[in-house]
C-alpha cells in the first residue's frame, strides 16, 4: 500500500513538471508572472493553513515574516553598486555592503531569519488563544513594519529597495517558474508528509481539544512553536520569491492587508486541508488579474462602459460571498486529493445487472 503511494505521488510530480515545460514554453511574459505569483501564494497559503488549520492557532502575524524574509533575501543578493544607489540618503551599514551571495542560499537564509522571528514572537504569545493571539501576532507584525520603516542605514526605512535581481542563478524570466514551483512542489511534499506523521496527529489533536491533547502527553507549547517556526519559515521564503518576482519592496508592502489576502485563500480553500490551499491560491490570484477589466474602459459591440475603479474587488467579494454561503468550509473542507477519487467515479457506460 505505502509502495503504491509513493509511487502515485512521483506520477503526480512527473505530471506537474510536464505541465511547467509546456507551460513555460507557451504563455507570455505577463501570463507566467501571474503563474509564478501564483506559486508564491501557494507556499503562503500552505504555510499559514499549517499555523491556523492544523493546529488551530489564529495567526495574523504572516505579513510580518513575509518582510523579514523579502528584506533579508534582497540584501543578500545585491550587488555593490545596487545597494550605494537605493541608500543615498543615509549610507547602508558598512558590515553590510560587501555582503553578496547566491539566490539559493540567500533565500534559505531569509526563511531562517523569518523562522528566528517566529521564534522569538511565538515564545511569549502562543500561551494565547484565539482573539488574543490574532491581535498579539498583528500586534507584533506591525511593530515588524514600524521597525523596517525607521532603520534607514539597514532597510531603506520607507523608500524600500529596487532593482532586486531577478530570481534564479542566471536571472532568466524563464529560469524563475522552476524556482518558484520547484519550492512549491517541496512546500506541498514536506506538508503533507508532516501532516501524515505523528506530529501531525498531535497538531489536529490540539486543534480539535487541547485539555485532551494534554492529557494523551503532547507537549502543546512544543507543537504549537513547532508549526508556528514551520509556517514563519515557508512565509519567509514565499515573501523573499515576492519581492524578487516584484523586483522592488518597501514596508507598505507588508501591511496586514497581506495577511487577510492570505486569510483569504485559505479560508476559501478550506481550513486543515493542502489541496484547498492550493486551488483556492490558483483561482483567486488569477480571478483577481481576470476581473481587473472592469476597473477600465469596456468595449461590448457598439456599446462602451466606463469602468469605476474599484469595481474588481466588488464583484470579486461578491462572488466570495456566494461560494462561502454554498460551501461554509471552503471548496475542499478539510478533505485531500486522492486517486481513490477516480475509482469511485462510475463510468457512464456501465450498466448495472438485473
Amino acid at each position: 500500500m505505502m509502495r503504491k503511494k509513493v509511487i502515485q505521488s512521483l506520477l503526480s510530480i512527473a505530471a506537474v513538471i510536464v505541465l511547467l515545460i509546456v507551460l513555460n514554453s507557451f504563455l507570455s511574459s505577463f501570463q507566467t508572472r501571474i503563474f509564478n505569483l501564483c506559486g508564491i501564494y501557494v507556499i503562503l497559503a500552505i504555510s499559514m493553513n499549517l499555523i491556523n488549520g492544523f493546529v488551530g492557532l489564529f495567526s495574523l502575524g504572516h505579513a510580518g515574516f513575509m518582510a523579514v524574509g523579502a528584506y533579508t533575501s534582497a540584501l543578500l543578493t545585491m550587488s555593490v553598486q545596487t545597494k550605494e544607489m537605493n541608500f543615498f540618503l543615509e549610507p547602508i551599514a558598512p558590515w553590510l555592503l560587501n555582503v553578496h551571495l547566491p539566490f539559493p542560499i540567500a533565500i534559505i537564509i531569509g526563511g531562517l531569519m523569518a523562522a528566528l522571528a517566529g521564534a522569538l514572537i511565538g515564545a511569549p504569545v502562543l500561551r494565547l488563544n484565539d482573539d488574543y493571539l490574532a491581535i498579539a501576532t498583528l500586534g507584533f507584525s506591525e511593530i515588524i513594519r514600524v521597525i523596517f520603516t525607521n532603520t534607514q542605514s539597514l532597510t531603506n526605512g520607507a523608500l524600500g529597495l529596487n532593482a532586486l535581481p531577478n530570481i534564479g542563478i542566471t536571472g532568466s524570466p524563464k529560469e524563475a517558474i522552476w524556482w518558484i514551483w520547484g519550492i512549491v512542489i517541496f512546500t506541498v511534499v514536506f506538508m503533507v508528509l508532516l501532516i501524515n506523521s505523528t506530529y501531525g496527529r498531535a497538531f489536529k489533536a490540539i486543534r480539535e481539544d487541547e485539555i485532551a491533547a494534554e492529557a494523551m502527553g503532547i507537549n502543546l507549547f512544543k507543537h504549537k512553536m513547532m508549526a508556528f517556526v514551520i509556517g514563519s519559515f515557508f512565509a519567509g521564503v514565499g515573501g523573499a520569491l515576492l519581492g524578487h518576482l516584484m523586483g522592488t519592496i518597501d514596508p507598505l508592502l507588508f501591511r496586514y492587508l497581506l495577511t487577510f489576502n492570505i486569510v483569504l485563500i485559505v479560508v476559501l480553500g478550506g481550513i486543515g486541508s493542502i489541496t484547498g490551499s492550493v486551488i483556492s491560491a490558483i483561482v483567486v490570484t488569477i480571478a483577481m488579474e481576470v476581473l481587473r477589466v472592469l476597473d477600465g474602459v469596456m468595449h461590448i459591440g457598439p456599446l462602451v462602459i466606463t469602468g469605476i475603479p474599484g469595481t474588481r474587488m466588488v464583484v470579486f467579494s461578491l462572488l466570495l460571498m456566494v461560494v462561502i454561503l454554498f460551501y461554509q468550509r471552503g471548496l475542499m473542507g478539510n478533505k485531500e486529493f486522492s486517486f481513490d477519487w477516480f475509482k469511485k467515479m462510475k463510468s457512464p457506460f456501465k450498466t448495472k445487472k438485473a
